[in-house]
């Protein structure tokens, strides 16, 4: 019985290995008399259609002739492998239908609005949005530049109480006129500023630390703050430019609007979708 079984599986493989070289041969041939037939994988029709369908997945030109024969011989060799253990034990047919249900509906939702989005949001949309919602793209930002003695959480009472005393005795040194970024450079523990005299450039409101942006945007241009902790440690700040409203540039937030749009148009149409849909669940 074992034997008659492995002749079987054996005609079967020899089967599937000459429609591998017979589609090769008819599809570079340009078969056409048998319906666009190019091969026929344990019976079942394999299409000049269906290959080229195959072909535009994966981005493949047609007409690139040394690209299609390998394609083609594992396009047909899978189709042969999966048709003879389509059928067998170590397959649950429930289980790979449903697996395969799923599959089907997350690409045809995914291709539907792949190709619904496509010309939905044009450059014409994405100016129109960037000129109408102005608030959204400006932010206040201010130009400074502190000097920074870090803390951390492990720091008992007495160690902050010294650390804030030196701070006030770095900050006596500015009020009686010690240049700023050579104060910063020999004090300051934020090392990537201190080596551009404790500049932190322009910073928009809220983006550092709450309390820091609370203190710093109460100050005038030109104006060093006193001594005060945040999250980091304690910063003296200076204060380089006032505050200024800023506005991006459309080339630096176009992917953020077409994204942001895309994802209306899909949500609406998501929407719109729904209300067609009809549903009946028993019991």
């Amino acid at each position: 019985m074992k034997n008659r079984k492995g002749k079987k599986m054996m005609k079967k493989r020899m089967y599937a290995c000459m429609i591998l070289l017979f589609g090769a041969v008819l599809f570079a041939g340009g078969c056409s008399r048998d319906g666009g037939k190019i091969a026929t994988v344990n019976g079942k029709a394999v299409t000049r259609a269906q290959f080229e369908a195959y072909l535009k997945l994966k981005n493949i030109p047609v007409d690139d002739q040394n690209r299609i024969k390998p394609v083609l011989d594992d396009y047909l060799e899978r189709e042969a492998l999966a048709s003879l253990v389509e059928d067998s034990e170590f397959i649950d047919p429930v289980e790979a239908e449903a697996e395969i249900n799923e599959f089907r509906k997350q690409m045809l939702l995914s291709r539907y609005f792949e190709n619904y989005l496509k010309d939905r949001v044009n450059d014409e949309a994405v100016i129109n949005y960037y000129n109408t919602h102005p608030e959204e793209f400006q932010s206040e930002q201010i130009k400074v530049a502190h000097i920074l003695l870090r803390t951390n959480p492990g720091m008992s009472e007495n160690e902050l109480k010294a650390l804030k005393t030196k701070a006030h005795e770095i900050y006596s040194k500015l009020a009686a006129r010690a240049d700023f970024s050579e104060t910063a450079a020999q004090f300051s523990e934020d090392r990537v500023s201190a080596k551009n005299g404790g500049s932190l450039g322009w910073v928009k409101r809220g983006a550092i630390d709450p309390v820091f942006s609370e203190r710093v945007f109460a100050l005038e241009p030109g104006e060093i703050s006193e001594p005060f902790m945040s999250a980091f440690g304690f910063h003296i700040v200076r204060v380089d430019e006032g505050l200024q409203t800023i506005k991006a540039p459309l080339e630096k937030v176009r992917g953020d609007i077409r994204f942001r749009l895309r994802q209306q148009a899909k949500e609406a149409e998501m929407e719109r979708l729904k209300k067609l849909v009809r549903i009946k669940v028993k019991g």
